[in-house]
């Protein structure tokens, strides 16, 4: 069995929205590696949400996984052990596990050795000996960080996979324009628009609710911008609080959208304005373009091919990795003025800024 042979393969990306779109690149060098070669995702339960709408992939299959932090606690390993004997019953000619670089790949690579699948690829740090068939040697960050799109393509060149094109892959089905159209039918938006993801699930992304606030204030009174607010229903009370404090006429849609008409939304969208989280990346793979309050958190998670301001303050505690700022200061995000927010964005509004094709990769820092 080669890898160019190989019919039925097994993708394992345990993590998140964003992690899994900015894995769609090397699944589409994977996917066009042969006619009739299928295409299985292994991953966590957010990451199966965003897994349905890639086309490149034609099955997804859910696991949390005991070694992830975000996955729920559980008493015993019956689950684990069902998902050795549901890979084993797949009959996949070959497994790839992408991971980031603070990740250890061998207890995914472990369940693909237990379920007999006879090519086995990822990045490590430590010889895996018979656990992959094909290892590629961690390096990072010892030699330097790469954006991670460009990472797990690297892992699918390693055997001779390269895709047609390097972009991130994201298909909203029908329904979800519809949606998306009736939303913003009823909202009357005017010409020049935008959207405002002002959420993340860990609290050192989130820029301030006031300083949100004030970035809303001076595009809508002095600039005519009109911005729609988007966010899970449990966010719904932090986009009020902020379109309260900014007292001017603005739109929310927090808690009406599913992933797929939220995407539909912000592919409309002149503009998002976010934190450094999933809407970012949804962001990229439709093409809009991206204001992103970068939290140090990971920076080689930056939008991907897309006109793109990264804005954060230079901090000497960065790049921390933590989900809570470890300082108690938050300087990061605090110290990005809402004028620099206002800036990018009015200079990703004018017009053709959108149409400005970018060559593949991402944007650099901005550091305010």
């Amino acid at each position: 069995m080669s890898w160019s042979s190989a019919r039925r393969v097994l993708c394992v990306r345990l993590d998140t929205l964003g992690d899994v779109l900015m894995t769609t690149p090397a699944l589409r060098a994977i996917k066009e590696g042969h006619p009739q070669r299928h295409v299985t995702l292994l991953t966590s339960s957010p990451g199966a949400v965003v897994g349905r709408l890639v086309p490149e992939v034609d099955d997804v299959w859910t696991y949390d996984a005991p070694w992830l932090k975000a996955s729920p606690a559980r008493g015993d390993a019956s689950l684990d052990r069902a998902v050795v004997d549901r890979l084993r019953a797949g009959c996949f000619d070959a497994a790839v596990v992408f991971t980031v670089y603070s990740q250890n790949p061998l207890p995914a690579a472990l369940l693909a050795y237990f379920a007999d699948i006879p090519l086995r690829l990822a990045h490590c740090r430590e010889n895996p000996y018979q656990l992959l068939t094909h290892w590629v040697p961690e390096t990072e960050p010892e030699r330097g960080v790469r954006h991670e799109v460009t990472r797990q393509l690297d892992l699918a060149a390693a055997v001779g996979l390269r895709p047609s094109h390097d972009r991130l892959s994201l298909q909203p089905c029908p329904e979800d324009h519809l949606t998306a159209e009736a939303e913003l039918r009823r909202l009357r938006l005017g010409r020049r628009w935008a959207v405002v993801h002002a959420g993340a699930t860990a609290s050192s992304r989130r820029y301030s609710p006031a300083a949100f606030a004030v970035v809303a204030r001076a595009l809508v009174r002095d600039h005519g911008v009109d911005l729609v607010f988007t966010g899970a229903a449990d966010e719904a009370a932090l986009v009020e609080q902020i379109r309260d404090a900014a007292g001017v006429r603005t739109h929310s849609l927090a808690g009406r959208l599913s992933l797929g008409a939220l995407a539909a939304v912000i592919g409309r969208a002149g503009l998002l304005i976010s934190n450094n989280t999933g809407p970012a990346h949804v962001a990229a793979a439709m093409g809009t373009p991206v204001v992103d309050l970068y939290a140090l958190t990971n920076p080689q998670h930056t939008p991907w091919a897309v006109p793109s301001r990264v804005l954060n303050h230079p901090v000497p505690c960065a790049p921390c990795y933590r989900s809570i700022c470890p300082e108690g200061h938050h300087l990061c995000l605090r110290g990005v003025p809402p004028a620099a927010v206002v800036a990018a964005a009015l200079e990703l509004l004018q017009p053709g800024a959108r149409e400005a094709a970018t060559t593949a990769g991402p944007c650099p820092l901005a550091l305010s």
